[in-house]
């Protein structure tokens, strides 16, 4: 096994789901958009990741991942995740404030202590948020979701992940009282700006824009 730095897990991780959105080569661009940094400190950040062989990196051709790269970074995902679930099931965390401390935990080196930590939570499947959490050895098992923007009217089903996952959407959502299970039905789109009129638990209509919609993945 390669020692990674935390900063090359991080980045590792940023390319992997970057990739995973569809970016067959990612481009130094979209990673310094994602690490929040400057084109040229992504450039010396690839040389090391491509020196230890878990990225493959060509001038003008973008940057691939490769499976051992893969690996690694499905490995910090999972830790982040278990985390996740940890501080908000266990030391009452809200969704909305476990993500910056599950960055930190995230780098934590201990096999045994995430193998241990994942059977104390009895082994779950998704993250507060929804995100699916990969198993040991790396097996990611998603469910089909689409957008709420994407439902139709009338049309019914299971909130189960959020794709914004920042602070000030994730209060927002409590705010309105939208929550990750909560069963939904769409009474009302509108044509002019793409707004949805939502039922929630068949008790409680929620307005919620085009852009809030899209980040509301739901499983029908």
């Amino acid at each position: 096994m390669k020692t990674l730095t935390y900063a090359e897990e991080n980045y590792l991780k940023a390319i992997y789901h970057i990739s995973e959105a569809g970016k067959k080569g990612v481009s130094t661009n979209d990673i310094a958009a994602a690490m929040q940094t400057k084109p040229a400190s992504v450039s010396d950040m690839l040389r090391k990741l491509s020196n230890k062989k878990v990225i493959e990196y060509r001038k003008y051709y973008g940057v691939h991942i490769t499976e051992e790269g893969k690996k690694y970074a499905l490995q910090t995902i999972r830790k982040h995740r278990l985390w996740e679930v940890f501080l908000v099931e266990k030391l009452h965390f809200t969704w909305d404030e476990v993500h910056e401390v599950a960055d930190e935990l995230e780098h934590i080196k201990s096999a045994i202590l995430i193998q241990r930590l994942d059977e104390y939570l009895g082994y779950p499947k998704f993250d507060p948020h929804g995100d699916p959490i990969p198993d040991e050895y790396g097996d990611v098992k998603a469910r089909p979701r689409l957008p709420l923007s994407e439902i139709e009217i009338n049309g019914t089903g299971q909130i189960v992940a959020v794709k914004d996952s920042s602070a000030a959407f994730l209060r927002y959502l409590d705010k309105v009282g939208a929550y990750i299970g909560a069963r939904i039905k769409v009474l009302d789109k509108v044509e002019f700006d793409g707004s949805v009129e939502i039922l929630v638990d068949n008790k409680k209509k929620i307005f919620m824009s085009r852009e809030v919609a899209g980040n509301v993945l739901v499983m029908v």
